[in-house]
């Protein structure tokens, strides 16, 4: 019989050798701190107005689309008209 030759454990990465392989993740400022893009306040308005479209028929399920998009006409005819 052969002598069993004594196996290595593995070779275990370095907490140092892991930092230089780890990319550097870009931070983002919090959402509350980016600036506000016209797109985005018409996006609110227009979710706003369908959720009050959407109280006005009793909360009712199954409508949801036909409220934003009614909400986006009201708003958007409001925007052109301006």
């Amino acid at each position: 019989m052969k002598a069993s030759a004594a196996k290595e454990p593995p070779k275990r990465k370095s907490v140092h050798s892991l930092q230089k392989q780890a990319q550097p993740v870009s931070e983002k400022p919090p959402v509350h701190c980016q600036p506000v893009s016209p797109c985005d306040d018409l996006h609110v308005r227009i979710a706003q107005r369908a959720y009050e479209l959407h109280a006005e028929r009793g909360y009712r399920e199954g409508r949801a689309l036909d409220d934003w998009l009614e909400a986006e006409r009201e708003i958007l005819g409001l925007e052109c008209n301006a």
